[in-house]
C-alpha cells in the first residue's frame, strides 16, 4: 500500500512542472503509516486518497510549502530540509503541496524564522527589526522618507514595498496577509522590498496564484523573477 501512493503521486496525478525537490508524507507521527513520495506540486491531495491524512513528513530536498486547502489555499507554512515527526497546527488538515523558491541567501540554524546572518548586518546598516502591531493587511501611511539621500528603514511593519528599484518611490506597510495589491492600488507595481520579520511567499497573481518565490528577513533592492509584477503577499512563518 505504501509503495502504491508513491507511485500514484510520482506519476499523472501531480503537476507537470518538474522540480529538484523531495517531499514524503505520512500518515502517522513518527514517520509511520502509509506514505506519499513528492517530486511534483500537489495541488490537490484528494486526487490520490491522501488528503487531510498527513500528521508527519521528511523534506529530503527543496523547500515546500504545505497549505490546508486544495489549490495552495487557506493557512500555509513553509519547510526546509529536515525531519518533522509532528505537525503542530497542520496534523491531519493539509490538501496540497507545492516546491518553493527561497530568496536572499538566508540562514536560519536556530529554527527561529530570522536570518541569523542578515540580522548582523542589518545591526551594521542601522536598521532594525519591525514590531507586529497586530494590524492586518496594508498601510500607506507615511512614516517618513528619505534623509540625506537614504531611504528611511525605522518603518514599523514587518514588510514594506517600494514602487521603484533601490527602495525608491511610493511605499506600502504590510503586516499581514494581502490576497491582492489592487485594493492598495498597489498591484504589480512592487520594485523592492524590506522584510524585518518572519519568511513571506510572494505571488504574481491574486489569492497567491501564479509564479509564487518566498523571501526571508533581508533587503531586496530589485525582486528579481517579480519585478512590477506581484499581486499578493503572506506570512507562510
Amino acid at each position: 500500500m505504501k509503495r502504491l501512493f508513491a507511485a500514484l503521486a510520482a506519476t499523472t496525478l501531480l503537476s507537470h512542472v518538474a522540480h529538484a525537490g523531495e517531499l514524503t508524507l505520512f500518515e502517522r507521527h513518527g514517520f509511520r503509516g502509509n506514505e506519499v513520495t513528492l517530486r511534483n506540486d500537489a495541488s490537490d491531495f484528494r486526487d490520490f486518497g491522501f488528503n487531510d491524512r498527513v500528521s508527519s513528513v521528511v523534506v529530503r530536498s527543496g523547500t515546500w510549502e504545505v497549505c490546508e486547502h486544495k489549490n495552495f489555499g487557506g493557512h500555509c507554512a513553509v519547510f526546509r530540509r529536515g525531519e518533522y515527526a509532528r505537525l503542530e497546527g497542520f496534523n491531519n488538515s493539509i490538501s496540497s503541496a507545492r516546491e518553493v523558491q527561497m530568496r536572499g541567501g538566508w540562514r536560519d540554524r536556530d529554527g527561529d524564522g530570522r536570518n541569523d546572518h542578515d540580522e548582523r548586518n542589518e545591526r551594521r546598516d542601522g536598521w532594525r527589526d519591525g514590531e507586529r502591531d497586530g494590524r492586518g493587511g496594508w498601510d500607506n501611511g507615511d512614516h517618513g522618507g528619505d534623509r540625506g539621500g537614504r531611504r528611511d528603514d525605522t518603518r514599523r511593519e514587518a514588510v514594506t514595498l517600494y514602487a521603484g528599484s533601490g527602495f525608491e518611490g511610493r511605499a506600502v506597510g504590510i503586516n499581514g496577509d494581502v490576497r491582492t495589491l489592487t485594493d492598495a492600488s498597489f498591484n504589480d507595481r512592487a520594485g523592492s522590498l524590506i522584510i524585518r520579520e518572519g519568511i513571506w511567499q510572494l505571488c504574481e497573481h491574486a489569492d497567491f496564484r501564479g509564479q509564487c518565490l518566498v523571501f526571508g528577513p533581508g533587503r531586496y533592492d530589485y525582486l528579481e523573477g517579480l519585478n512590477n509584477r506581484l499581486s499578493s503577499l503572506r506570512r507562510v512563518r
